[in-house]
């Protein structure tokens, strides 16, 4: 065990955005992860005889960057493995090695080279905002990771822990988070990303309690003792151990009752609530369907294409369908997302390139606008990997801005004798929630691009982590808008964004009369088991706490005192 902290000194708290709940301590695992400065110096120029040489050497450790993020895509699931694979794409991206060779034949060395082509792609990314902002930490890593295969070096990453602890970083890539135990990385405290960054998402699906945006973070000692609350946001520099040891072994307790729960989700007067989970593919939603769910609240199509230079034929989507809905044929039923390609998720037969802002650009239900037979063509596949199985389908469009795109769409969908909705990201058609049922049968809130678009803020800026904040007043009042709207045509509204995965703030989404919360899978027991244990009342309770509420930290705090926690 690491030494014990003077039980002279006084603790410090840092505070940031809880993302993941939960408490843990152990002794803080400071993670910096970069090259070796001697063995760049060693490098020097590489010596390289001509610049075709200097970017076959390039290729080479691009290529083996690549092979590493898909080897680990093909041992993770669900979002861990979106994003690996996204990785492996923009380690391979011909914009970036052209970049590259731009300023290798313009005389600079290879490092050199590589981290100005990264730099330059940082400052546009950054530029764009939104979601490509998220992918600045991810060309950070990848900078980093083909350094150290230039110089020889193994690629930077999270050392294993020798005793359980927490893990401390500025930032974590995809590649980072996704391989983590949580036997031995207990908690993860991140100075910069937000509740939708790869860090937060990911956690969630691991389990492990989770705060980010945590100023000062970097400047703990490694081995120093903490204390993490995932609820409140608060972590705590060396504190009293025993009274850190009681927290913990009490909120274990609390998450040991919770992950006993079985279902099906009520709260304790008896009020059904649909629990669903989030899939990416088959291997995913078959592991969901073990979970106490109704289903699938959110199977997101476009992840199985990432990779695809051209669109697969209908029968291979139908297929690609097939594998996802048939764990489902039970009676359960699964809602299906047509692609949601663009932004950071570019798909090679579907996306615009050379978008200034792609996160306000053509993404989602716009990509069939100008593609004719886009939209039809998955349709048809999903029409018919639903006949296959025999699994209810229900189809929803993802970036619907207004009533006469939800007509549309609606009637495409109906023609397959499938069940129409559309995904609610947009302000404008949380406002315009009711008619959107009359046009749909059913609405799903994502909540993480709602909350980006209505607060006007990068999801991905530290500095604005407070506005993406699910919990932020102004967010929710949309979500009762829809959840309203939902109440009075006697539609459901659910929600599938990662909002739904905080037992706290899905009491109070109850309450406003969501009737549905998809998450990850690990996500539903917690949540369910909360929900069992307040009533119909409370929850309308929490819901006015969080409607009144002058900031999320004041929401928060009103829920947890409304609940005892």
């Amino acid at each position: 065990m690491s030494t014990p902290a003077d039980p002279a000194a006084a603790a410090t708290t840092l505070s940031g955005t809880p993302v993941v709940p939960g408490v843990a301590a152990g002794p803080a695992l400071v993670v910096r992860g970069e090259v070796s400065p001697e063995a760049i110096e060693r490098f020097g120029d590489g010596g390289f005889a001509s610049a075709d040489d200097a970017l076959a050497a390039y290729d080479q450790a691009a290529q083996a960057v690549a092979d590493s993020f898909a080897r680990k895509a093909e041992a993770a699931q669900g979002a861990a493995a979106e994003v690996l694979t996204a990785s492996a794409g923009l380690a391979r991206d011909k914009g970036l090695r052209g970049a590259v060779a731009k300023h290798v034949g313009g005389g600079d060395g290879l490092i050199p080279a590589v981290r100005a082509a990264v730099e330059q792609f940082v400052t546009v990314f950054t530029s764009m905002g939104g979601l490509m902002a998220e992918r600045v930490t991810d060309l950070q890593d990848i900078e980093r990771r083909l350094v150290a295969h230039l110089v020889g070096e193994p690629e930077p990453g999270v050392p294993t822990p020798s005793e359980p602890s927490i893990l401390v970083a500025e930032d974590l890539a995809p590649s980072d988070t996704s391989g983590l135990d949580p036997r031995l990385v207990t908690g993860l405290v991140t100075e910069r990303g937000g509740p939708t960054s790869h860090t937060a998402i990911i956690a969630r699906q691991l389990g492990i309690p989770c705060v980010v945006g945590v100023a000062g973070a970097t400047e703990v000692p490694s081995g120093a003792f903490l204390l993490l609350d995932g609820e409140s946001g608060e972590v705590e520099v060396g504190g009293d151990r025993t009274a850190a040891e009681r927290r913990v072994e009490t909120s274990r307790a609390t998450r040991e009752a919770m992950a006993a729960w079985t279902g099906p989700a009520a709260t304790s007067d008896g009020m059904p609530v649909k629990l669903l989970a989030n899939v990416a593919d088959a291997s995913s939603a078959a592991d969901a369907s073990g979970e106490p769910v109704e289903g699938v609240g959110l199977f997101r199509t476009e992840l199985c294409f990432l990779n695809r230079a051209d669109e697969p034929s209908v029968e291979e989507q139908a297929s690609i369908y097939a594998d996802v809905l048939s764990p489902y044929s039970d009676g359960r039923y699964v809602i299906v997302r047509t692609l949601d390609a663009g932004s950071d998720k570019p798909i090679a037969f579907a996306t615009h390139e050379g978008e200034e802002n792609p996160a306000l650009g053509v993404r989602g239900l716009r990509l069939s606008f100008g593609n004719p037979g886009l939209m039809e063509r998955q349709l048809d596949a999903i029409g018919l990997a639903a006949e296959q199985t025999g699994t209810e389908t229900w189809v929803m469009a993802p970036m619907v801005a207004t009533v006469a795109e939800a007509e549309e769409f609606a009637a495409l969908v109906r023609a397959r004798g499938l069940r129409p909705g559309v995904m609610v990201e947009i302000p404008s058609a949380a406002l315009l929630a009711h008619r959107m049922l009359e046009a749909v049968d059913f609405l799903s809130i994502g909540t993480n691009d709602l909350t980006q678009y209505a607060m006007a803020a990068d999801r991905m800026a530290t500095d604005l982590a407070h506005l993406t904040d699910p919990w932020q007043p102004a967010v929710l009042q949309l979500i009762a808008i829809t959840a309203e709207a939902g109440k009075r045509a006697g539609k459901p509204v659910g929600i599938c964004g990662e909002a739904a995965a905080d037992p706290l703030l899905a009491v109070a989404l109850v309450g406003m009369g969501v009737t549905s919360l998809s998450m990850a899978s690990r996500a539903v027991r917690p949540v369910g088991a909360q929900l069992a244990s307040v009533s119909t009342e409370t929850c309308e309770a929490a819901a006015e706490i969080v409607l009144a509420a002058t900031d999320p930290m004041a929401a928060r705090a009103g829920v947890r005192d409304l609940l005892g926690h």
